[in-house]
């Protein structure tokens, strides 16, 4: 699969064996969008983003781990963008605009969370070799967990690119869900039997076999980014329409147990003939970009711990 970055973007990861950062960086600034759905986001700077409000430009998007203590990454962000000097200009200082999601991926005995050394490294990291997978914000991340994590699947992180009209419709995911993923109508990644089966999450919860539900410790998250010159407003249509994506290979979502929230950047840089055109290829990317989160994350198994409940990829 071939994933593109419009020109104007860079994307890092930075991580460690347990959680991790994804950074999407516009230091020319991005016209910016957002949707959460999800009953249990945790996230920062989003209300800015609402088409009323005066903000027009973002210069990163952050994608994390750790719960609302990787919220700190974002701060590691802030910082790499001031000591460039990028940002909003005012009063003879600059303040960076840096809009956040997280996941929870609290799964040791011990705490591991991204502080803001992870967000700074991510940016340094930026623009270098690009992997998806079980990288960045996806390094802690599972999928199917009605049973818990010992019967979840590993995810992670991952891209997909549609072109249409000349122009470039990227989505970064990731994956972190409490439904299963599917492909074509086929399980690829989600709760398992005692042997190893899937069992169907959504099918479980309609017949009311609720087994170990753990509340808030779900939620996918990712960001839309085009070359497409858009407004304020349309950027918020594609990252709620990119939701559609979230529902054509996670079943459930937007649970009250899912923090799913969807982003959007544009940098301006391509006319638009048709919104439409962009909106069907928004759901597209975004529908891919889940599946290759899954693909790329199989060969990564989760190492269980009866212990503590814990778990770190192999």
């Amino acid at each position: 699969m071939n994933i593109s970055i419009p020109k104007g973007f860079k994307v890092g990861h930075f991580d460690d064996e347990f959680t991790g950062v994804t950074v999407i960086l516009n230091e020319g600034g991005a016209v910016g969008g957002c949707d959460c759905r999800g009953g249990a986001p945790g996230t920062r700077e989003t209300d800015l983003l609402k088409p009323e409000k005066m903000m027009e430009e973002v210069n990163a998007v952050v994608l994390s781990g750790g719960s609302a203590y990787g919220l700190a990454a974002g701060c590691g962000v802030m910082e790499y963008l001031k000591d460039h000097n990028i940002g909003y200009k005012t009063q003879g200082k600059v303040v960076p605009i840096v809009s956040q999601a997280v996941i929870y991926d609290l799964n040791q005995k011990d705490y591991h969370y991204p502080t803001a050394e992870y967000g700074y490294k991510a940016c340094e990291n930026a623009d270098k070799e690009l992997k998806f997978g079980c990288v960045g914000a996806g390094k802690g991340a599972t999928c199917g967990k009605i049973r818990g994590l010992k019967y979840a699947s590993k995810t992670g992180i991952g891209g997909a690119t549609v072109k249409v009209g000349g122009i470039t419709i990227t989505a970064i995911v990731c994956v972190n869900a409490l439904g299963d993923v599917f492909e074509n109508g086929q399980i690829i990644a989600g709760a398992k039997s005692n042997k190893g089966e899937f069992i169907n999450t959504e099918n479980c919860l309609a017949n009311g076999e609720v087994s170990k539900l753990l509340f808030g410790t779900n939620t996918t998250i990712g960001c839309i980014i085009t070359n497409a010159k858009i407004t304020k407003v349309q950027a918020n249509k594609l990252a709620s329409i990119s939701h559609n994506g979230l529902a054509r290979t996670i079943h459930p979502v937007h649970t009250d147990y899912d923090g799913d929230t969807m982003f959007c950047l544009a940098s301006g840089h391509r006319p638009v003939i048709n919104f439409a055109m962009l909106q069907s290829a928004a759901v597209q990317a975004t529908e891919q970009a889940v599946i290759n989160a899954a693909k790329e994350s199989v060969d990564y198994t989760i190492v269980y711990d009866d212990s503590d409940d814990g778990w770190e990829c192999e």
